[in-house]
């Protein structure tokens, strides 16, 4: 069975739904805030020449999604996919983004949760990486029960190659967490 990479998905907190083309503005409003990068390797990305190619990699990969509040119909951030290998049965979730309005509020958690339970229909392995110094993501990512796997450099859409930490969160270990349902929902 092949990786769908765009699917529909939903819960009550959220909804993801493949990103087009005539969501570039709605999307960079949401982008233009300096503070979403101040911890990302690409710190420039709020300025819209960067975001542009940031947008355009998001449309040629084919797993791209917006991120939308079930509450307010908002437009609010955006992930994808990516990096997917079928005989490794692995793929990556990054790219993320999401509204400094909606921080520490469970929508990234409920966003990795619908992610995660997509993937692993298809994927024994999910991977993360997350720029060495971006704390609040490395944060995350040991709240959704992510294994620090090492660093690695990794390029961004052409750009000088930044050090990054790899996380991993395998189907097995995905399945037995007691609380990966309470994850995704609304609070």
């Amino acid at each position: 069975m092949a990786f769908e990479l765009q699917p529909r998905l939903h819960n009550e907190l959220i909804k993801l739904e493949p990103l087009e083309p005539g969501d570039f503005q709605a999307l960079y409003e949401v982008a233009s805030d300096p503070l979403i990068w101040e911890q990302h390797p690409n710190k420039d990305r709020y300025q819209r020449p960067v975001f542009e190619s940031y947008f355009n990699g998001a449309m040629q990969s084919g797993g791209a999604f917006r991120i939308i509040d079930n509450t307010d119909g908002e437009l609010i951030g955006s992930s994808r996919y990516c990096d997917y290998e079928a005989a490794l049965r692995q793929i990556s979730i990054g790219y993320t983004f999401i509204a400094r309005s909606r921080w520490a509020r469970h929508y990234n958690r409920a966003l990795k949760t619908l992610m995660l339970d997509h993937a692993f229909k298809y994927v024994d392995r999910v991977t993360f990486k997350v720029g060495v110094s971006n704390w609040r993501s490395r944060k995350a990512m040991e709240k959704l029960g992510g294994i620090f796997l090492g660093e690695e450099m990794v390029s961004y859409s052409g750009e000088p190659s930044h050090p990054n930490v790899v996380f991993k969160i395998d189907a097995a270990d995905w399945a037995n967490r007691v609380d990966r349902l309470a994850i995704g929902a609304a609070s």
